[in-house]
């Protein structure tokens, strides 16, 4: 049996309003966090979708939710988006988007397993929207926080995926690309990204002679790294070994 880590992240959501310098706009959701450590794959050609962040919304506009991001099986789902209206709830996604301020709004749900909810919007403040690690942080007495997000190393280095986005006005950012991290209100959320990575001696019996992606390796890993959509052929290390061994006999 042949088996690779995979790290799937889906899209953040897009912030809603914002575009007026409202201290009720609310951060939106990260998107989905789904990590395995050990999950089978067979000798075939795997398709990778990578959600693309959601889009801003002006005043009275919702964000957009993020894209879902899919691969060997495995689907993230994309983030929840902040709400544009006054007391606007926060909108569902792999986590929730916060509900705005202005008067008090409830925070979008997360899905299980991929992300957590977002907080409640307060009376002037709107609230932080979820991250795959933590709630986002009510907006009651003051700017939401953001839900923190999750540390990997399957890319050969720590990188924290799926952090929530902040609400309020203070260092109002878009999500940043390749982490699914949603955005603050009125800015993008950050798209997604998908990695695969499995042992280069072929112990996990998948073979370096696999394709897709932008290859690396460290750690004694092969590491195939998605930034956009594409194919994965996964290659299994037996089958080459098999070839290998025929041509000799010839």
């Amino acid at each position: 049996m042949a088996t690779v880590k995979a790290l799937v992240i889906a899209g953040g959501g897009g912030g809603g309003g914002g575009g007026g310098g409202q201290n009720w706009s609310a951060g939106a959701g990260a998107g989905g966090y789904q990590y395995n450590s050990a999950l089978t794959v067979t000798a075939q050609a795997y398709t990778i979708t990578i959600g693309a962040g959601g889009t801003a919304g002006g005043n009275n506009i919702n964000g957009g939710k993020g894209g879902n991001s899919v691969a060997i099986g495995v689907t993230a789902e994309g983030g929840g988006a902040s709400n544009g209206s006054n007391g606007g709830a926060g909108l569902a996604g792999g986590s929730g988007g916060g509900g705005a301020g202005s008067p008090v709004s409830a925070g979008g749900a997360g899905t299980a397993g991929q992300g957590n909810d977002g907080g409640t919007g307060g009376a002037t403040y709107g609230a932080g929207g979820g991250g795959a690690g933590g709630v986002g942080g009510a907006g009651t007495s003051g700017e939401g926080t953001a839900g923190a997000g999750i540390s990997n190393s399957i890319s050969g280095s720590a990188v924290t995926y799926s952090t929530g986005a902040k609400g309020g006005l203070t260092g109002k950012a878009a999500g940043t690309d390749n982490t699914g991290n949603g955005g603050m209100g009125g800015t993008t959320g950050g798209s997604g990204i998908v990695i695969i990575a499995y042992a280069t001696d072929g112990s996990d019996g998948v073979s370096t002679d696999s394709t897709g992606g932008t290859i690396t390796t460290s750690g004694g890993n092969t590491i195939h790294t998605f930034t956009s959509s594409g194919t994965w052929t996964m290659v299994g290390a037996a089958d080459v070994a098999t070839f290998v061994a025929s041509m000799q006999i010839i």
